[in-house]
């Protein structure tokens, strides 16, 4: 296999990418989680993008303030809980700040990021609604195409295949 020499390509890593938090839910079996609150409640707090999941405490193990890569955050960028529309709050500085100056440079831009944190980015490239983004489907791994114009409205979009 031919090696690529692609090194030079600049990556940007950012915690504004990362999943959303499911505060108490975090790193439970979600069968589980089905069985004790019910398919419609977990469907709920895995789409609706104004509903919380049960909070964590900052004592519980697995609030990210205990983990040594977040401690230059601040409570507030740490949240307990967070719904889809929190997620949004989050993932929006990165766009603003580290990839649309790069798009307006015209360079190609590569954002790979967890499921909820690209719906979030998704709901307000396409300025899709509360419902419209719940009922959005995006398939693991398969690159989403999005061409902009010069003020960042979307042209068009598809999945390579």
């Amino acid at each position: 296999m031919e090696e690529m020499d692609l090194l030079w390509i600049p990556i940007q890593k950012s915690w504004r990418l990362n999943e959303r938090f499911y505060g108490a839910l975090q790193g439970l079996n979600k069968d589980e989680i089905v069985t004790q609150y019910g398919e419609e409640q977990v469907h709920k707090w895995r789409r609706d993008p104004h509903e919380l999941p049960p909070a964590i405490t900052k004592d519980d193990e697995r609030y990210p303030g205990h983990d040594p890569r977040y401690k230059l955050l601040t409570g507030r960028e740490l949240p307990l809980t967070e719904n889809l529309s929190q997620t949004m709050d989050r993932v929006l500085p990165f766009w603003h700040e580290s990839i649309v100056p790069d798009i307006k440079l015209n360079h190609k831009v590569i954002v790979s990021g967890h499921g909820n944190s690209l719906r979030a980015l998704i709901q307000y490239i396409d300025h899709l609604t509360d419902e419209e983004v719940t009922k959005l489907d995006l398939p693991t791994g398969v690159p989403l195409v999005y061409e902009l114009d010069d003020q960042l409205n979307r042209i068009r979009h598809y999945y390579l295949e």
